[in-house]
């Protein structure tokens, strides 16, 4: 069963549904049927809109750039180009072949400014923000990670879960069959931004494997998971 199939009564279905789709992770077909439910459903698409506002917090520190001088520069040529060596007269500007064409180039224009914003953000590399969804089988533990390599942080959104009395939430780098390595106690709140020691994040970049394991207040006593993993994913590329 797929995210966008799981209807069910535990919180985390919906909702983290909703928050994948907002970061944009979710697979091609996924994202179809979400998009589908925004439009019928009020009730996701209340979910939706309050996942926008609570990731906005971590968009907020980057500024809006420009789009390149080159997106214009190909829009115009796709445009004007080929009507700068036809003729001018009034049987230009009346030609129903010329306003087709004219109608086409500017669709194709406005695919090519779209593939570029894709293909060549103007922000930043795709590779320096990485994602993940930590859930693990039988605990109602779920977060939304994102790792920013530009600003060496993690921010994390708690989707369902509770660390319970006397407890805390730690969070780990697994690196292949290493040993896992705490990154810190993972503070209280439904979202929060942790530091990444250097050592960690050219690790993280590479795509390692987060997690999240139920410790005793303070975090692990002895530098290894000593509770249970109530959540892990791997970080991909957005």
């Amino acid at each position: 069963m797929t995210l966008a199939e799981d209807d069910g009564p535990e919180r985390g279905g919906d909702d983290l549904l909703a928050a994948e789709y907002v970061l944009g992770v979710l697979p091609a077909d996924e994202r179809q049927v979400a998009s589908r439910r925004i439009d019928t459903e009020a009730a996701f698409a209340r979910l939706v809109d309050a996942w926008e506002v609570r990731f906005a917090p971590m968009a907020a520190a980057y500024a809006a750039v420009e789009p390149p001088a080159s997106v214009k520069a190909a829009i115009d040529g796709r445009l004007f180009a080929a009507s700068a060596s036809t003729a001018t007269g009034g049987g230009l500007w009346t030609s129903l072949a010329f306003w087709r064409g004219l109608a086409a180039a500017a669709i194709a224009a406005l695919a090519v400014y779209v593939a570029l914003l894709y293909v060549n953000p103007p922000v930043r590399p795709p590779e320096t923000r990485l994602v993940a969804s930590l859930t693990a089988d039988n605990s109602n533990v779920k977060y939304l990670a994102v790792y920013d390599a530009a600003r060496h942080e993690v921010g994390l959104s708690l989707v369902s879960g509770d660390r319970g009395a006397g407890k805390d939430f730690e969070l780990w780098m697994i690196e292949g069959k290493n040993a896992p390595v705490s990154m810190g106690v993972i503070p209280a709140g439904q979202t929060v931004r942790m530091a990444v020691a250097p050592a960690i994040q050219r690790k993280l970049a590479q795509g390692a494997v987060l997690a999240v394991s139920l410790e005793p207040s303070g975090g692990s006593p002895t530098g290894q998971p000593t509770g249970p993993v109530v959540a892990a994913g791997d970080l991909k590329g957005i």
